[in-house]
């Protein structure tokens, strides 16, 4: 018994030692966290994951953005930040000591600075050696690529301006054939610009027009088909759909160009009256009569107050009125009240004066029976 009793204080020292050692083998990782304004972020998760023996420890950030994780057997971590459920920044080979904490800092405002000047500096082709030293194989691999296809880019887009350039000035001193040809190109180099197709199909409508016949006709067809791919990208564009429903107009294919102004008017409804207003125009233009008075009664019901298209729609629908065998004028139902609307919506507009005289012609009572002003009267009667 006397001996147990002797074995007792060395046992308990020795398991003192055991615990001693085992404490000091522990680490800490501390750090601040900045966001991406340059503030203390609060409440992001900070993953700390051992390499060389699995582990994974988490803590979230305080309201000053800082953290601190205690407990950590020594060895090599990798510290990620998430913000929002996404990783934000990544610290790699982070080797924890004994003693002080080891301290691990994020500054998301200083690493989109630095990402910022990265990239504008492999845009320019200015990137440094000190730049491209702070990058690790793979972003360095995936920087020349970013600069490859930069400069890429950048020849290809002079190219595309040098050709559109070269259309708009072709057009603007009317040169239709120079015109298309630059566009053509450009829609070559880009087929995602829809300016490029829509400047194209007014060329060849204006090309179309000192043309006459079968050529005309296909000239004017390439001019649809250029209208058709500005609206294939741009399929949500009023402008573009009026500009085409005016170029079936000019060829003729009325219903079809019905139909594409009552799409731009659904598009843009605060335009319907001014779209189905120059389509009568148009019509009016190209001696369709019938069908030029018919967009102009839809530019009314689009726009009862579109002082123009009263005025227009009065014109044709006086043109046609009948005469009674007595002489006198009787234009179709509507035609009155048309002219005198426009005088109401604009008394000093610049058909006023022709409506008043419209007006005026309905009152007058057209001589019906002929008389010879070269016969001589009869000689008086003595």
């Amino acid at each position: 018994m006397p001996t147990i009793i002797r074995l007792l204080p060395a046992t308990f020292a020795c398991l003192f030692l055991l615990a001693t050692a085992g404490w000091a083998q522990t680490s800490a990782i501390e750090g601040d966290v900045k966001g991406w304004d340059g503030q203390p972020l609060r409440g992001a998760l900070v993953k700390i994951q051992r390499q060389d023996i699995r582990g994974n420890y988490e803590v979230r950030t305080d309201r000053k953005g800082r953290y601190f994780h205690a407990g950590l057997p020594l060895g090599n971590y990798t510290i990620v930040l998430e913000v929002d459920g996404k990783p934000a920044d990544t610290a790699n080979n982070v080797r924890t000591r004994l003693g002080e904490p080891t301290v691990v800092n994020f500054d998301l405002q200083a690493i989109r600075q630095r990402q910022e000047a990265l990239q504008k500096a492999a845009d320019t082709g200015t990137l440094t050696e000190e730049q491209m030293r702070g990058l690790t194989p793979e972003q360095k691999a995936a920087m020349e690529r970013s600069m490859k296809e930069r400069q890429q880019q950048m020849a290809k887009n002079k190219e595309l301006n040098d050709a559109f350039n070269a259309g708009m000035n072709a057009m603007q001193a009317r040169q239709w054939d120079q015109a298309v040809e630059a566009f053509t190109k450009a829609g070559e180099i880009d087929p995602k610009q829809h300016v490029v197709w829509a400047n194209l199909a007014e060329s060849y409508m204006s090309l179309a027009a000192a043309k006459a016949g079968a050529e005309q006709d296909a000239t004017m067809e390439k001019g649809l088909e250029a209208y058709k791919k500005a609206l294939e990208v741009r399929p949500d564009d009023a402008a573009y759909y009026n500009n085409y429903a005016l170029a079936l107009a000019k060829a003729r294919k009325i219903d079809e160009a019905k139909a594409t102004l009552t799409r731009a008017a659904q598009i843009n409804p605060t335009g319907a009256g001014q779209y189905f207003y120059n389509l009568g125009a148009v019509l009016v233009n190209t001696g369709q009569l019938d069908a030029a008075g018919e967009a102009f009664k839809q530019a009314i019901e689009a726009d009862p107050n579109y002082a123009d298209a009263q005025y227009q729609y009065g014109v044709y629908l006086i043109s046609k009125a009948t005469t009674t065998p007595d002489g006198k004028i009787v234009p179709p139902a509507g035609t009155r009240e048309a002219f005198e609307t426009y005088l109401k919506l604009r008394p000093d507009g610049q058909f006023a004066d022709a409506a008043r005289g419209m007006i005026a012609s309905m009152e007058i009572t057209i001589e019906t029976q002929y008389s010879n002003p070269a016969a001589k009267k009869g000689a008086k009667k003595k």
